[in-house]
C-alpha cells in the first residue's frame, strides 16, 4: 500500500511538473541579453516582431562595439533612444533619447571624470545587470546614481517610458535631439504642457535619415529649460521639470514617423491611445508568444531551449517595418509614397540575411515575405534600382553582390507569388546588368581582375550566385534566352580557382595574385581570406568539386579547412570571429561550408561538424554569438540547424540534413500544418544519424525538399553514438549542379613577369581540360599554344581557349572563352630598387620593383598598384646603375583617410654618385593632418639638375591616427607609388 501511494505521489507530481512546463510561456526561454556582449552587437530593449521602433537603453556612444548602442561590458546608460540596428557592423539609429533625472544638465557625461564637476559628469546613470530585466516587448533597469525605475515597453511604431522618482527628489527628464549620430536638422515644438512634437534629421550610415516624433506626458511639466534657448537647429536639447507633489511616477508615450509629425500622432492615437502601460505590455509579449509558437522545440536541456527561443527572437527583429498607420511611408527618393497593398519594411541586410534568415521566412513568415519582396520592388522603383543593404530610405553601399535577387527567386521558386513577377525579374536582371562595382569587368572576362575592382574575388563568386538564381527564375518563367544567358555567368566562379592550390585567388594582370598566402586577409575577399571563400560555389557544388580534383581531394580540403591554424594573416579583420581552423562561423561566408562533406558521401563529418557549432559557437550567456548577429543570420543558422537542416542553396528548394539537436521539434505553418522532427535515442554522444523516416517510409537521402516541409509531416531521426552508413550511396547524397550551357573558362598566366628586365617567360595554362589555347602578341596572328615562350620588348599579349567538338552533334562545345588582354612592361635592366622598409604584403603593388615598373596607382588602393606601409616610414633607394644627368624625380602618395590611408608627414630626397654620400635636397613637408573626406593623389617632385647614380627617398609616415578619427587608436597607412627619375 505504501508503494502504491508512492507512485501516485510521484505519478501526480510528474503530472503537475508537466503541465507547469507546458503551460510555461515560450517568451520566458528568450533571453535578449544573448549577444549584448563580446561582438554580437545585440540590444536588449523592447520591440514589436518586425517593429518600427526599437525602445532601448544606450550605453555606448560610437565604436565598433557600440554599433546597437548598448554593450553588456558597459557601466552608465546614457538614455534611452527609439531606433537600434541588431547585430550589424555599423553603426546608426539611437533617434530622439529621453533620460530621467533630478537635476538639469545637458551634458550626457561621456567626458566625466570621478573628480570632475556635476556639470561634467552629466545625465548618464550607472546601473548594474542585478536590477536589469529584459523580455520580448519589455526592459527595467534601475538608475544606480539616482535610484530612478525605468520601465519600458512598445507597440510596433511608439512606445511607454514609466518612470519611479524616489520620493520628494526632483523629477526631470532630459530629451537630447544631438544624441548619437550627426544631426542635419532638429526641432522641438511645444504643444501643451503635456504634449511635445519635433523632427530629428541625422547623417550616419544613412545619410539623409528622417525622423519625427510625437511625445505625450502622463501629467504636466511645470517647468522646461532648452539648451541655449534653442528649440531647433543641430544641437537642441530640453530639461522637463515634473511636480513631485503629484506623485512618484510618471508615464511618456512616444511614437516616430519618417513621413511627418502628424503620422507620428496618428501613429501614437492608434496603436496606444488611452491604453495603460500594462495592457501595451500584455499586447506586445502577446503578440510575441504567438510568433514564438511558430516553432515548438522540446528538450531537457534548458540552455539550448533559451538559445533556440533566443535565435528565434533574433531572427524576428528586421527587417524593420517603415510605414505609418495610414499607409504612407518615405521611400528611397526621400518622397512619401502610399502603400495600398503591402507593408513597407527597412533594414534588409541582404548579404547576410539571403543565406538563412529570408530562407526561414519563407517556412515560417509566407505573408511577410511577400511584404519583404514588394517592399523591395518599391525600393528600386523609387530609388532606381534593387537595393544592396537599405535603411531609413537610404542606399548605404555596404557589402557586396546583388542579394536581394535570391531572396526573391528564392520565394518565387517555392510558390510564394504575392508580387509582380514579371516586374520583379526585370528588376532582378537590371542589377545584374550594371556596369559599377566591377561587373562591366565581369560581363566582359567572366571574372574581376584585382586591378579593377577591391575584394575581386568575393564579387566574381557572390555575382556569380546571383545570377544562377536569376536563371532558376527565367527558366521557371520559361525565359530560356535568360536561362542560358545567366546560367553561363553563373559558372563564372571558375575563373578565379587556380588548380595549382585549389584556392580561389585574384587574377592580377590576368597572373595570380602573389606573393599567396590562404590565411591572408586582403583586398581581394570581402571581410575574409582565401580559406573562407574557396569553398563558394553553392549554385554548382558537384562542378567545386570536379574544380578540386574530385571527392577525395575535395573532402581532404574540407578537412584542412577545419584542422588549420585558427590565426589569418595579413589585415586586421574584427569580423573573422568564431574559429575553428580556417572555418570562420562568426561570418556568414563559412555558414554552408559544415554541411558539404554530404556532397562528398561523409555526411557524418557534417554531423560532427554542426554538432560542435551548436554546442560551443552559441551560449546562453551575453557574450554567446560568436561573430555580429547581423540581422538575423547568425540566429537563423542556428535556428536550422538546430533542427537538423540547412539551405545551403537558396533557391533551388532543398535542405541539407545535419543532425538534430532536439528531441522534437515542430514547425506550426501558416495554413495550419505541421512539420515534425523528432530524434529517437538522441544524447550528447548519440549525435550520428543511423536511420531516418519521413511519414513512416525510410528516407535514406542526405536532404529533403521545401514542398515535404510545407505539405506537413514527421520526420523521425534515429541517433547513434558512431558514424554509420546512412546516406552515404551516390544516389542518396544532394547534387547541385550546372549541366547545361556550359562555358569554355579562359587561360591564365602561370608564368612570366608583367613588369620584367631584360626578358620574360611566359607560360600560359587553363583549368578545362581537353581545350587549346590561343595566342597573339602585338596583334599578330593568333596561333595555338604549344610550349612557354619568351619575350624580351614591350608586348601586349592576347590569349583565348577554345574547345573543339569531339563530334559534329556534340552540344556545348566548339566554344571560345572571353579573350583576355595583358601589357607586359619592360623595365630598364640597369634600374635597381632597395627598399629598408618592409610593405605589407596585401598591398604589395606588384611586388619589389613596384616603385619603378612603370604602372601608376589608381584612386582606389584596393586595386593593388599602391605599395603599402602601415606605421612605417618608405626608405627607398633606386639605383640607376650607372652615373647619369637627373633633372627631377617624382614620388606619388595616396590619401584616403576613411580608410586610414594619410599623405606623409614629410618627403625627403637625396641623391649619390656612389651609395654611401648622399647629399640631401630641401626636404617637402606636407599639411597631412587635414581632415578629408576625399580620395587624391599627391605627386611630390624635386629638381636636381646634376649627374647622380644613386636616389634615395624617405616618406614619414603620418603615426597615430588623430582624434576624432573612427580609427582613432590605430596606426595610418602610406601607400605610395611609382618613383619616376627624369
Amino acid at each position: 500500500m505504501r508503494n502504491t501511494l508512492s507512485l501516485l505521489i510521484f505519478l501526480c507530481s510528474a503530472f503537475c511538473f508537466s503541465q507547469q512546463i507546458s503551460s510555461e510561456k515560450l517568451t520566458s526561454f528568450v533571453n535578449p541579453f544573448i549577444g549584448t556582449g563580446g561582438h554580437g552587437h545585440t540590444y536588449p530593449g523592447a520591440t514589436m516582431p518586425f517593429g518600427m521602433m526599437q525602445l532601448s537603453p544606450d550605453t555606448r556612444l560610437d565604436g565598433w562595439d557600440g554599433c546597437s548602442g548598448y554593450h553588456y561590458s558597459d557601466e552608465y546608460i546614457y538614455g534611452f533612444s527609439h531606433t537600434h540596428l541588431s547585430g550589424t557592423g555599423v553603426s546608426d539609429y539611437g533617434d530622439v533619447l529621453l533620460m530621467p533625472t533630478n537635476t538639469v544638465n545637458f551634458n550626457n557625461g561621456a567626458n566625466a571624470s570621478v573628480s570632475s564637476a556635476q556639470v561634467q559628469k552629466g545625465y548618464r546613470a550607472r546601473f548594474s545587470h542585478e536590477n536589469e530585466t529584459a523580455s520580448p516587448g519589455f526592459y527595467k533597469v534601475l538608475l544606480d546614481d539616482t535610484n530612478i525605475e525605468v520601465e519600458l515597453t512598445v507597440s510596433e511604431r511608439s512606445g511607454i517610458h514609466h518612470y519611479t522618482f524616489p520620493k520628494n527628489s526632483k523629477q526631470i527628464v532630459i530629451l537630447d535631439l544631438e544624441h548619437r549620430d550627426k544631426v542635419l536638422s532638429s526641432e522641438i515644438k511645444v504643444l501643451s504642457k503635456t504634449e511635445i512634437s519635433g523632427h530629428r534629421h541625422s547623417d550616419a550610415w544613412a545619410k539623409d535619415q528622417r525622423l519625427f516624433f510625437n511625445i505625450q506626458f502622463s501629467r504636466p511639466y511645470k517647468n522646461v529649460t532648452f539648451l541655449s534657448d534653442k528649440t531647433e537647429g543641430e544641437k537642441v536639447k530640453a530639461a522637463f521639470e515634473f511636480d513631485a507633489s503629484e506623485g512618484n511616477e510618471l508615464e511618456i508615450k512616444v511614437a516616430i514617423s519618417a513621413v511627418d509629425e502628424a503620422g507620428a500622432k496618428k501613429n501614437l492615437e492608434t496603436e496606444i491611445g488611452s491604453k495603460s502601460f500594462q495592457q501595451v505590455k500584455t499586447e506586445a509579449e502577446t503578440a510575441w508568444e504567438n510568433q514564438l509558437k511558430k516553432m515548438i522545440v522540446e528538450t531537457s536541456n534548458l540552455n539550448h531551449k533559451s538559445i533556440f527561443y533566443t535565435s528565434l527572437y533574433h531572427t524576428m527583429l528586421a527587417p524593420n517595418l517603415y510605414q505609418d498607420v495610414d499607409g504612407r511611408y518615405r521611400g528611397m527618393d526621400l518622397q512619401i509614397h502610399q502603400s495600398n497593398n503591402f507593408e513597407n519594411y527597412t533594414v534588409f541586410s541582404l548579404w547576410d540575411t539571403y543565406r538563412a534568415a529570408h530562407p526561414l521566412y519563407t517556412i515560417i513568415e509566407k505573408e511577410r515575405t511577400n511584404h519583404f519582396i514588394n517592399s523591395l520592388l518599391a525600393k528600386h522603383d523609387e530609388g532606381g534600382i534593387l537595393p544592396i543593404w537599405p535603411l531609413a530610405a537610404n542606399y548605404t553601399g555596404c557589402m557586396i553582390g546583388y542579394h536581394a535577387v535570391p531572396v526573391i527567386a528564392d520565394a518565387y521558386l517555392k510558390g510564394i507569388r504575392g508580387f509582380d513577377a514579371e516586374k520583379a525579374f526585370e528588376a532582378m536582371k537590371h542589377s545584374a546588368l550594371q556596369d559599377k562595382l566591377g561587373l562591366k569587368s565581369y560581363k566582359e572576362f567572366g571574372f574581376i581582375p584585382v586591378e579593377e575592382e577591391s575584394e575581386s574575388v568575393s564579387k566574381t563568386l557572390e555575382y556569380a550566385y546571383d545570377d544562377w538564381t536569376i536563371a532558376q527564375m527565367a527558366k521557371a518563367m520559361g525565359n530560356m534566352e535568360d536561362y542560358q544567358i545567366y546560367s553561363e555567368r553563373a559558372q563564372y566562379y571558375k575563373n578565379v580557382f587556380d588548380p595549382e592550390t585549389k584556392f580561389m585567388r585574384g587574377r592580377f594582370r590576368n597572373t595570380w595574385f602573389a606573393p599567396f598566402d590562404p590565411y591572408e586577409v586582403n583586398f581581394n575577399y570581402t571581410e575574409a581570406n582565401s580559406w573562407q571563400y574557396s569553398f563558394y560555389a553553392p549554385q554548382d557544388i558537384s562542378g567545386l568539386i570536379i574544380l578540386m580534383g574530385g571527392k577525395d581531394d575535395f573532402e581532404n580540403q574540407l578537412d584542412k579547412l577545419f584542422t588549420a591554424k585558427n590565426e589569418t594573416s595579413g589585415r586586421e579583420q574584427a569580423d573573422i570571429t568564431g574559429l575553428i581552423g580556417q572555418y570562420a562561423h562568426g561570418n556568414e561566408p563559412s555558414h554552408h561550408m559544415a554541411y558539404l562533406y554530404n556532397f562528398v558521401n561523409k555526411p557524418a563529418k557534417t554531423q560532427e561538424k554542426v554538432h560542435q557549432i551548436l554546442n560551443e559557437l552559441y551560449q546562453n550567456a551575453p557574450d554567446g554569438i560568436s561573430g555580429n548577429e547581423d540581422c538575423g543570420q547568425m540566429s537563423a543558422w542556428y535556428i536550422f540547424s538546430a533542427m537538423g537542416f540547412y539551405p545551403v542553396t537558396p533557391a533551388n528548394n532543398q535542405y541539407i540534413i545535419g543532425t538534430p539537436l532536439f528531441e522534437k521539434a515542430i514547425i506550426n505553418l501558416e495554413d495550419g500544418k505541421k512539420f515534425e522532427i523528432s530524434a529517437e535515442n538522441l544524447s550528447d554522444e548519440n549525435k550520428y544519424i543511423s536511420s531516418a523516416k519521413l511519414n513512416g517510409k525510410s528516407l535514406n537521402r542526405s536532404f529533403i525538399f521545401h514542398s515535404e516541409i510545407m505539405d506537413g509531416g514527421k520526420l523521425v531521426f534515429k541517433m547513434t553514438d558512431k558514424p554509420s552508413k546512412w546516406a552515404t550511396k551516390d544516389d542518396e547524397i544532394p547534387i547541385t549542379e550546372i549541366t547545361e550551357n556550359l562555358i569554355v573558362l579562359p587561360p591564365f598566366i602561370v608564368k612570366g613577369e608583367v613588369a620584367f628586365k631584360n626578358e620574360t617567360q611566359i607560360s600560359l595554362g587553363v583549368s578545362s581540360p581537353k581545350t587549346d589555347i590561343y595566342y597573339s602578341m602585338n596583334d599578330s596572328e593568333f596561333k595555338k599554344y604549344t610550349q612557354p615562350f619568351t619575350i624580351s620588348e614591350e608586348t601586349v599579349l592576347k590569349i583565348y581557349a577554345e574547345k573543339l567538338p569531339l563530334k559534329p552533334s556534340a552540344r556545348n562545345l566548339g566554344k571560345r572563352s572571353t579573350l583576355l588582354k595583358t601589357h607586359f612592361y619592360k623595365i630598364d635592366p640597369n634600374l635597381s630598387i632597395t627598399l629598408e622598409t618592409e610593405y605589407a604584403n596585401q598591398y604589395n603593388g606588384g611586388g619589389k620593383n613596384a616603385l619603378i615598373d612603370g604602372i601608376h596607382g589608381a584612386n582606389d588602393f584596393r586595386t593593388g598598384t599602391w605599395q603599402g606601409y602601415q606605421d612605417l616610414d618608405l626608405k627607398a633607394t633606386v639605383d640607376l646603375g650607372s652615373e647619369k644627368e637627373v633633372k627631377t624625380v617624382a614620388v606619388s602618395f595616396l590619401r584616403d583617410q576613411r580608410s586610414w590611408i594619410f599623405y606623409p608627414t614629410e618627403v625627403v630626397c637625396l641623391v649619390s654618385e656612389n651609395g654611401k654620400d648622399f647629399t640631401e635636397l630641401p626636404i617637402q613637408k606636407i599639411d597631412a593632418t587635414h581632415p578629408s573626406e576625399e580620395v587624391e593623389i599627391k605627386t611630390i617632385s624635386f629638381e636636381i639638375e646634376k649627374n647622380v647614380q644613386f636616389v634615395k627617398i624617405i616618406a614619414k609616415n603620418f603615426g597615430d591616427l588623430p582624434k576624432g578619427h573612427l580609427g582613432y587608436g590605430g596606426k595610418a597607412w602610406l601607400f605610395v607609388d611609382e618613383i619616376e627619375i627624369k
